[in-house]
């Protein structure tokens, strides 16, 4: 893979990254639905609402682990590089899915 499409890949993942800091940041603000509930129904949909802000940004940490990966890989040089078989990951691969670890013949067999 040449330099310059690396460089775009670091682009694309320093801007993810910095993008999922942010929604992070508001999905794990503790929400306010005040301090009075008029019904055991509208306590569980809040609970229900928290678990969900919750498990978003337990996701978003999960992407956001992965794209420090892929930078990483690209400061050591071995970014595209399938953590399965050691081939390089394809292109189009990575131009869906730049934090990518494997090729599309290891995505398949999963």
């Amino acid at each position: 893979m040449d330099q310059k499409h690396i460089d775009e890949y670091k682009n694309k993942l320093e801007s993810e990254r910095l993008l999922l800091l942010a929604q992070i940041e508001q999905h794990e603000k503790p929400v306010d639905f005040g301090s009075e509930t008029e019904s055991p129904e509208e306590e569980t949909d809040e609970t229900e609402e928290m678990g969900n802000q919750l498990a978003i940004a337990q996701n978003l940490k999960e992407r956001l682990e992965n794209i420090s990966v892929a930078l990483d890989k690209i400061r050591s040089g071995k970014y595209g590089i399938c953590e399965k078989c050691g081939k390089p990951i394809e292109q189009e691969i990575l131009d869906i899915d730049p934090e990518s670890r494997m090729c599309k013949d290891c995505k398949e067999k999963e």
